[in-house]
Protein backbone atom coordinates (compact mmCIF):
# COMPACT_ATOMS: atom_id res chain seq x y z
CA UNK A 1 0.00 0.00 0.00
CA UNK A 2 1.32 3.41 -0.94
CA UNK A 3 1.57 5.89 1.94
CA UNK A 4 -0.66 8.94 1.60
CA UNK A 5 1.19 12.20 1.09
CA UNK A 6 -0.09 15.73 1.49
CA UNK A 7 -0.52 17.56 -1.85
CA UNK A 8 2.22 20.22 -2.23
CA UNK A 9 -0.33 23.04 -2.53
CA UNK A 10 -2.31 22.05 0.57
CA UNK A 11 -2.16 24.71 3.29
CA UNK A 12 -1.96 23.80 7.00
CA UNK A 13 -5.37 23.65 8.62
CA UNK A 14 -6.24 26.41 11.08
CA UNK A 15 -6.45 25.24 14.70
CA UNK A 16 -9.32 26.43 16.88
CA UNK A 17 -9.58 25.81 20.61
CA UNK A 18 -13.19 25.61 21.83
CA UNK A 19 -13.65 26.10 25.58
CA UNK A 20 -17.16 25.19 26.73
CA UNK A 21 -18.64 23.01 29.47
CA UNK A 22 -21.73 22.08 27.43
CA UNK A 23 -21.49 18.76 25.52
CA UNK A 24 -24.27 19.87 23.17
CA UNK A 25 -22.49 23.13 22.32
CA UNK A 26 -19.16 21.34 21.86
CA UNK A 27 -20.71 18.78 19.52
CA UNK A 28 -22.39 21.47 17.41
CA UNK A 29 -19.28 23.66 17.20
CA UNK A 30 -16.93 20.76 16.49
CA UNK A 31 -19.10 19.50 13.63
CA UNK A 32 -19.51 22.99 12.15
CA UNK A 33 -15.82 23.89 12.37
CA UNK A 34 -14.56 20.56 11.04
CA UNK A 35 -16.98 20.88 8.13
CA UNK A 36 -15.33 24.26 7.42
CA UNK A 37 -11.92 22.55 7.25
CA UNK A 38 -10.68 23.53 10.70
CA UNK A 39 -8.82 21.39 13.25
CA UNK A 40 -10.69 21.57 16.55
CA UNK A 41 -9.26 21.23 20.06
CA UNK A 42 -11.62 21.02 23.02
CA UNK A 43 -11.37 22.01 26.69
CA UNK A 44 -14.28 21.53 29.10
CA UNK A 45 -13.27 24.33 31.47
CA UNK A 46 -10.86 27.21 31.92
CA UNK A 47 -8.19 25.32 33.85
CA UNK A 48 -8.00 22.56 31.26
CA UNK A 49 -7.75 25.21 28.55
CA UNK A 50 -4.78 26.87 30.26
CA UNK A 51 -3.07 23.49 30.69
CA UNK A 52 -3.61 22.70 27.01
CA UNK A 53 -2.22 26.09 25.98
CA UNK A 54 1.08 25.20 27.65
CA UNK A 55 1.51 22.51 25.00
CA UNK A 56 -0.07 23.96 21.84
CA UNK A 57 -0.80 27.39 20.37
CA UNK A 58 -4.09 27.55 18.46
CA UNK A 59 -4.92 30.16 15.83
CA UNK A 60 -8.21 31.24 17.46
CA UNK A 61 -9.93 30.55 20.79
CA UNK A 62 -13.73 30.34 21.12
CA UNK A 63 -14.47 30.87 24.81
CA UNK A 64 -17.71 30.28 26.71
CA UNK A 65 -18.07 33.20 29.09
CA UNK A 66 -19.95 31.42 31.88
CA UNK A 67 -18.44 28.16 33.13
CA UNK A 68 -18.21 26.62 36.61
CA UNK A 69 -14.93 27.17 38.43
CA UNK A 70 -12.69 29.39 36.33
CA UNK A 71 -15.03 31.35 34.07
CA UNK A 72 -14.20 32.51 30.56
CA UNK A 73 -13.35 36.07 31.57
CA UNK A 74 -10.70 35.05 34.10
CA UNK A 75 -9.38 32.33 31.77
CA UNK A 76 -8.89 34.96 29.07
CA UNK A 77 -7.12 37.33 31.46
CA UNK A 78 -4.71 34.58 32.50
CA UNK A 79 -3.89 33.41 29.00
CA UNK A 80 -3.23 36.99 27.93
CA UNK A 81 -0.47 37.08 30.53
CA UNK A 82 1.24 34.17 28.77
CA UNK A 83 3.57 35.58 26.10
CA UNK A 84 3.36 32.40 24.02
CA UNK A 85 -0.38 32.73 23.39
CA UNK A 86 -1.17 36.38 24.18
CA UNK A 87 -1.49 37.18 20.47
CA UNK A 88 -4.21 34.56 19.87
CA UNK A 89 -7.62 36.23 19.34
CA UNK A 90 -10.32 35.18 21.82
CA UNK A 91 -13.98 35.31 20.79
CA UNK A 92 -16.47 35.00 23.64
CA UNK A 93 -19.62 32.94 23.26
CA UNK A 94 -22.30 33.97 25.69
CA UNK A 95 -25.99 34.18 26.37
CA UNK A 96 -25.33 37.39 28.31
CA UNK A 97 -26.29 40.48 26.35
CA UNK A 98 -26.09 43.19 29.01
CA UNK A 99 -23.58 45.93 28.21
CA UNK A 100 -21.58 45.30 31.39
CA UNK A 101 -20.95 41.69 30.39
CA UNK A 102 -19.96 42.64 26.86
CA UNK A 103 -17.52 45.24 28.21
CA UNK A 104 -16.20 42.69 30.70
CA UNK A 105 -15.30 40.41 27.79
CA UNK A 106 -13.41 43.14 25.96
CA UNK A 107 -11.59 44.29 29.10
CA UNK A 108 -10.50 40.70 29.73
CA UNK A 109 -8.75 40.68 26.35
CA UNK A 110 -11.42 39.34 24.00
CA UNK A 111 -11.65 40.69 20.45
CA UNK A 112 -15.34 39.89 19.86
CA UNK A 113 -18.39 38.14 21.24
CA UNK A 114 -21.25 36.14 19.75
CA UNK A 115 -24.53 35.45 21.49
CA UNK A 116 -26.09 32.04 21.95
CA UNK A 117 -27.72 30.26 20.22
CA UNK A 118 -24.71 30.29 17.88
CA UNK A 119 -25.20 30.74 14.14
CA UNK A 120 -22.31 28.72 12.72
CA UNK A 121 -21.89 30.68 9.47
CA UNK A 122 -21.72 34.03 11.29
CA UNK A 123 -19.30 32.70 13.90
CA UNK A 124 -16.93 31.27 11.27
CA UNK A 125 -16.99 34.49 9.25
CA UNK A 126 -16.13 36.59 12.29
CA UNK A 127 -13.52 34.07 13.37
CA UNK A 128 -11.66 34.34 10.07
CA UNK A 129 -11.85 38.15 10.07
CA UNK A 130 -10.16 38.29 13.48
CA UNK A 131 -7.68 35.59 12.48
CA UNK A 132 -6.59 37.66 9.46
CA UNK A 133 -6.18 40.78 11.60
CA UNK A 134 -4.19 38.87 14.22
CA UNK A 135 -1.83 37.49 11.59
CA UNK A 136 -1.21 40.94 10.12
CA UNK A 137 -0.48 42.34 13.60
CA UNK A 138 1.81 39.43 14.46
CA UNK A 139 3.71 39.80 11.18
CA UNK A 140 4.11 43.53 11.78
CA UNK A 141 5.52 42.99 15.27
CA UNK A 142 7.86 40.30 13.98
CA UNK A 143 9.09 42.69 11.27
CA UNK A 144 9.66 45.43 13.86
CA UNK A 145 11.50 42.90 15.99
CA UNK A 146 13.88 42.04 13.14
CA UNK A 147 14.85 45.72 12.84
CA UNK A 148 16.17 45.56 16.42
CA UNK A 149 13.85 48.27 17.73
CA UNK A 150 12.47 47.69 21.21
CA UNK A 151 8.86 48.83 20.83
CA UNK A 152 5.74 48.51 22.93
CA UNK A 153 2.30 50.07 23.12
CA UNK A 154 0.78 51.18 26.41
CA UNK A 155 -2.19 53.20 27.55
CA UNK A 156 -1.99 56.25 29.80
CA UNK A 157 -2.37 54.04 32.88
CA UNK A 158 0.89 52.29 32.01
CA UNK A 159 -0.72 48.98 31.02
CA UNK A 160 1.17 47.18 28.24
CA UNK A 161 -1.17 46.55 25.29
CA UNK A 162 1.38 44.76 23.11
CA UNK A 163 5.12 44.60 22.57
CA UNK A 164 7.62 43.07 20.19
CA UNK A 165 9.31 39.81 21.25
CA UNK A 166 12.64 41.54 21.95
CA UNK A 167 10.92 44.12 24.14
CA UNK A 168 9.16 41.35 26.05
CA UNK A 169 12.53 39.68 26.72
CA UNK A 170 14.10 42.98 27.85
CA UNK A 171 11.26 43.75 30.28
CA UNK A 172 11.25 40.19 31.56
CA UNK A 173 15.01 40.36 32.14
CA UNK A 174 14.54 43.64 34.02
CA UNK A 175 11.48 42.86 36.12
CA UNK A 176 11.56 39.08 36.30
CA UNK A 177 8.12 38.29 34.96
CA UNK A 178 6.09 38.28 31.77
CA UNK A 179 5.47 41.66 30.14
CA UNK A 180 2.70 40.77 27.75
CA UNK A 181 -0.76 42.40 28.01
CA UNK A 182 -1.66 42.72 31.68
CA UNK A 183 1.84 43.86 32.72
CA UNK A 184 1.88 47.35 34.22
CA UNK A 185 4.92 49.62 33.90
CA UNK A 186 6.59 50.89 37.11
CA UNK A 187 5.28 53.93 38.97
CA UNK A 188 7.70 56.45 37.47
CA UNK A 189 6.53 55.47 33.98
CA UNK A 190 2.86 55.70 34.99
CA UNK A 191 3.38 59.17 36.48
CA UNK A 192 5.18 60.28 33.30
CA UNK A 193 2.41 58.91 31.08
CA UNK A 194 -0.27 60.66 33.13
CA UNK A 195 1.63 63.98 33.04
CA UNK A 196 2.08 63.56 29.31
CA UNK A 197 -1.67 62.97 28.92
CA UNK A 198 -2.49 66.13 30.91
CA UNK A 199 0.19 68.43 29.51
CA UNK A 200 0.47 67.13 25.96
CA UNK A 201 3.40 65.63 24.04
CA UNK A 202 5.49 68.81 24.14
CA UNK A 203 6.45 68.54 27.83
CA UNK A 204 10.19 68.45 28.53
CA UNK A 205 11.94 66.14 29.02
CA UNK A 206 9.70 63.92 26.90
CA UNK A 207 11.32 60.68 28.09
CA UNK A 208 11.53 58.82 31.38
CA UNK A 209 14.06 56.38 32.87
CA UNK A 210 12.72 53.43 34.87
CA UNK A 211 14.92 51.34 37.15
CA UNK A 212 14.38 47.70 38.10
CA UNK A 213 15.59 47.54 41.70
CA UNK A 214 15.95 43.74 41.72
CA UNK A 215 18.20 43.57 38.65
CA UNK A 216 19.67 47.07 38.45
CA UNK A 217 18.63 47.51 34.81
CA UNK A 218 17.85 51.09 33.74
CA UNK A 219 15.54 51.52 30.76
CA UNK A 220 14.69 54.79 29.02
CA UNK A 221 11.17 55.10 27.58
CA UNK A 222 10.73 57.46 24.62
CA UNK A 223 7.49 58.22 22.74
CA UNK A 224 7.29 57.25 19.08
CA UNK A 225 3.70 58.19 18.28
CA UNK A 226 0.01 57.90 19.09
CA UNK A 227 -1.52 54.76 17.58
CA UNK A 228 -4.98 54.99 19.14
CA UNK A 229 -7.20 57.14 21.38
CA UNK A 230 -5.49 55.65 24.42
CA UNK A 231 -2.56 53.81 22.86
CA UNK A 232 0.96 55.22 22.80
CA UNK A 233 3.76 53.62 20.81
CA UNK A 234 6.94 53.70 22.94
CA UNK A 235 10.57 52.72 22.45
CA UNK A 236 12.85 51.24 25.12
CA UNK A 237 16.58 51.91 25.36
CA UNK A 238 18.84 50.08 27.78
CA UNK A 239 20.86 52.71 29.66
CA UNK A 240 22.28 50.44 32.35
CA UNK A 241 25.76 50.70 30.98
CA UNK A 242 25.36 53.85 28.93
CA UNK A 243 28.68 54.67 27.31
CA UNK A 244 30.52 51.69 28.81
CA UNK A 245 30.09 49.44 25.80
CA UNK A 246 31.31 52.24 23.52
CA UNK A 247 34.47 52.61 25.61
CA UNK A 248 35.11 48.86 25.51
CA UNK A 249 34.56 48.84 21.76
CA UNK A 250 37.06 51.64 21.24
CA UNK A 251 39.73 50.63 23.76
CA UNK A 252 39.72 46.89 23.07
CA UNK A 253 39.01 46.88 19.32
CA UNK A 254 35.78 44.93 19.63
CA UNK A 255 32.64 44.96 17.53
CA UNK A 256 29.61 46.75 18.98
CA UNK A 257 27.92 43.46 19.88
CA UNK A 258 31.09 42.00 21.42
CA UNK A 259 31.45 45.13 23.54
CA UNK A 260 27.85 44.76 24.77
CA UNK A 261 28.43 41.12 25.70
CA UNK A 262 31.69 41.93 27.50
CA UNK A 263 30.06 44.80 29.39
CA UNK A 264 27.43 42.43 30.81
CA UNK A 265 30.09 39.82 31.60
CA UNK A 266 31.93 42.50 33.57
CA UNK A 267 28.69 43.22 35.42
CA UNK A 268 28.44 39.60 36.50
CA UNK A 269 25.60 38.48 34.26
CA UNK A 270 25.53 34.80 33.22
CA UNK A 271 25.17 33.90 29.54
CA UNK A 272 21.46 33.15 29.83
CA UNK A 273 20.71 36.61 31.23
CA UNK A 274 22.93 38.27 28.61
CA UNK A 275 21.07 36.41 25.89
CA UNK A 276 17.71 37.63 27.22
CA UNK A 277 18.86 41.22 27.63
CA UNK A 278 20.38 41.45 24.14
CA UNK A 279 17.75 39.32 22.39
CA UNK A 280 20.27 36.63 21.39
CA UNK A 281 20.43 32.88 21.78
CA UNK A 282 22.79 31.51 24.47
CA UNK A 283 24.76 29.82 21.68
CA UNK A 284 25.31 33.19 19.97
CA UNK A 285 26.56 34.65 23.26
CA UNK A 286 29.02 31.74 23.50
CA UNK A 287 30.30 32.50 19.99
CA UNK A 288 30.79 36.18 20.84
CA UNK A 289 32.71 35.22 23.97
CA UNK A 290 35.02 32.98 21.93
CA UNK A 291 35.83 35.95 19.69
CA UNK A 292 36.31 38.22 22.69
CA UNK A 293 38.76 35.81 24.34
CA UNK A 294 40.74 35.58 21.10
CA UNK A 295 40.90 39.36 20.63
CA UNK A 296 41.84 40.06 24.25
CA UNK A 297 44.36 37.21 24.42
CA UNK A 298 42.70 35.67 27.48
CA UNK A 299 41.55 32.14 28.19
CA UNK A 300 38.43 32.48 30.28
CA UNK A 301 35.49 34.58 31.40
CA UNK A 302 37.10 35.80 34.62
CA UNK A 303 40.15 37.15 32.80
CA UNK A 304 37.97 38.89 30.21
CA UNK A 305 35.83 40.46 32.94
CA UNK A 306 38.94 41.66 34.81
CA UNK A 307 40.31 43.28 31.66
CA UNK A 308 36.98 44.99 31.00
CA UNK A 309 36.87 46.38 34.56
CA UNK A 310 40.44 47.70 34.29
CA UNK A 311 39.60 49.33 30.96
CA UNK A 312 36.47 51.00 32.31
CA UNK A 313 38.27 52.23 35.44
CA UNK A 314 41.26 53.58 33.53
CA UNK A 315 41.49 57.34 33.30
Amino acid sequence: MTALTKPPDMKPRDVVLVVDDSPEALSFLTDSLEEAGVTVLVALDGRRALTLLEQVTPDVILMDAIMPGLDGFETCRRLKRNSAVAHVPVIFMTGLTETEHILKGFSAGGVDYVTKPIVAEALIARMYAHLANARVAQSTRAALDVTGRYLLAANHRGEVLWCTPQTSRMLEAAFGHDSQPGFTLPEEARVWLEERRRNGPGRKPDTVVITAEATGLRLRISPVGQTGPDELLLQLTDETGAGEDARLKQKLALTAREAEVLMWVANGKPNRDIAEILGLSPRTVDKHLEQIYAKLGVENRAAAAAMAVRTLNAR
